[in-house]
C-alpha cells in the first residue's frame, strides 16, 4: 500500500512539474502587443523598388510562440519568384514601349507622300462648269 502511495505522490509531483514548464513556456493566454508600425526588425529598402534577392535575404526572428520556419521560407519563396516574375515583365514591356517609339519617330511622313488640298479655283472651275452646262 505505501508503494502505491508513493506512485500516486510521484505522478502528482511530475504532472505539477509540467504544468508549471508549460504554463512558462506559453505564457498565461495573454496576446502579444501589436507591432509598431515604425520599427521593425526586417529591414526593406525605402530607396527603391523590393526585388527577389531582398526577400530572400530577409530573416525573421522566432521565438518561444513563433512560426513554421518551412512554411515562411516557402511563402517568401513564392512571393520572391513572383517579383522576379513581375521585373521581368516590366523591363520587356519598356523595351517594347521604346522599340515602338523608336520606330513611331523613324517612319514619320514623308514630304512627298502627304496628299495636297485641291486649289481653290480647281474647285471654282469644277462648279461653274456643273452650273453652265
Amino acid at each position: 500500500m505505501l508503494g502505491f502511495l508513493v506512485f500516486v505522490v510521484g505522478v502528482l509531483v511530475v504532472a505539477v512539474l509540467l504544468f508549471l514548464g508549460a504554463s512558462v513556456l506559453m505564457g498565461r493566454g495573454e496576446t502579444q502587443p501589436p507591432a509598431e508600425l515604425d520599427r521593425s526588425p526586417v529591414e526593406l529598402p525605402d530607396d527603391r523598388a523590393v526585388t527577389g534577392d531582398d526577400l530572400r535575404e530577409l530573416r525573421i526572428s522566432v521565438s518561444a510562440r513563433g512560426y513554421r520556419m518551412t512554411e515562411v521560407d516557402w511563402l517568401l519563396e513564392q512571393f520572391a519568384e513572383a517579383l522576379d516574375e513581375r521585373d521581368e515583365e516590366i523591363a520587356s514591356l519598356r523595351a517594347r514601349l521604346a522599340e515602338q517609339q523608336d520606330e513611331g519617330l523613324d517612319a514619320g511622313p514623308a514630304d512627298d507622300e502627304t496628299p495636297e488640298p485641291p486649289a481653290a479655283d480647281d474647285r471654282n472651275s469644277d462648279e461653274g462648269e456643273r452650273s453652265g452646262a
